[in-house]
């Protein structure tokens, strides 16, 4: 196919430059055409390569093939317009899903952020209320206003461990 263009441009360009030397021959015609223009001597008869090669005519099939390429029935123009519209409508419908993928990613980020920075208010609020408390007060308020004494060796029960999460004392129970 390229051949074809080449050589029809070629061909093109040959019988401009033809036109061209007719109209100077003529112009000359009192000067023998003598003169030449350029910085070579042309060839009076050049050998021309496309005239000498054979042109090759296409298969009956594929001159078929093209020529029904060239025209196209409803049947397919309707196929070719609801194939277009089927691609428009999945285009826009990811256009529309990208674009809420990204306001659920900005909003997810947001949260994420108000979630930090609860989180640091919350860990400053602990920290600071962990550091009023006064242990050795608690201890003196617990023992010398309230009576509260430490436990004595024979005060402490020891339980199995059947699975539960809790477990219950019942008063009055002992093993």
């Amino acid at each position: 196919m390229s051949r074809n263009r080449r050589n029809n441009r070629r061909a093109a360009y040959d019988e401009r430059q033809a036109a061209y030397e007719r109209k100077i021959n003529a112009r000359t015609a009192g000067n023998s055409g003598l003169y030449v223009y350029g910085s070579a001597a042309r060839e009076l008869e050049p050998e021309r390569q496309w005239e000498t090669e054979p042109r090759r005519q296409p298969q009956p099939a594929v001159r078929k093939n093209r020529e029904k390429a060239r025209h196209m029935s409803a049947g397919y123009v309707l196929f070719l317009a609801t194939a277009l519209c089927a691609a428009a409508f999945i285009l826009v419908n990811y256009i529309q899903l990208q674009a809420d993928l990204t306001n659920l990613t900005k909003g997810v980020a947001a949260k994420q952020s108000e979630l930090n920075s609860l989180r640091s208010e919350n860990d400053e609020k602990y920290n600071r209320i962990i550091n009023s408390i006064d242990l050795e007060e608690i201890k003196r308020i617990a023992i010398g206003e309230l009576g509260m004494t430490y436990a004595k060796e024979g005060q402490i029960i020891f339980y199995a461990d059947e699975g539960d999460d809790y477990m219950r004392q019942v008063p009055g129970t002992q093993n």
